[in-house]
């Protein structure tokens, strides 16, 4: 049975730091891609940061130079630490695990906000 639990989510003021954690099981996660995506109100769910077996990341236009995404395959995490945070950041953020078949976390939500 396949799992991916997201954490590290809430409310933050703009301009603050929020770190996401994403942890799977049932899946051979050091050989998985890693992705986060996500849904803003109203708004059709988006890619927003890649990581791939080797370490090698890509990203958002948007979110480049703010949100970093790094893995820990002893903890079969994936991390999305997102700094200077702005409104439009507010979604639900999903985890998602390899290509063919993917598998989604249920998502987590995500505020930002005075």
């Amino acid at each position: 049975q396949v799992q991916l639990v997201e954490s590290g989510g809430g409310l933050v003021q703009p301009g603050g730091s929020l770190r996401l954690s994403c942890t799977a099981s049932g899946i051979i996660f050091r050989l998985l891609r890693m992705a986060w995506y996500r849904e803003a109100p109203g708004k059709q769910r988006e890619w927003v940061a890649l990581i791939t077996a080797d370490g090698d990341t890509n990203y958002l236009g948007s979110v480049k130079g703010r949100f970093t995404i790094s893995r820990d395959n002893s903890r079969n995490t994936v991390y999305l630490q997102m700094n200077s945070l702005k409104p439009e950041d507010t979604a639900v953020y999903f985890c998602l695990a390899g290509e063919n078949p993917k598998y989604w976390g249920q998502g987590i939500q995500v505020t930002v906000s005075s």
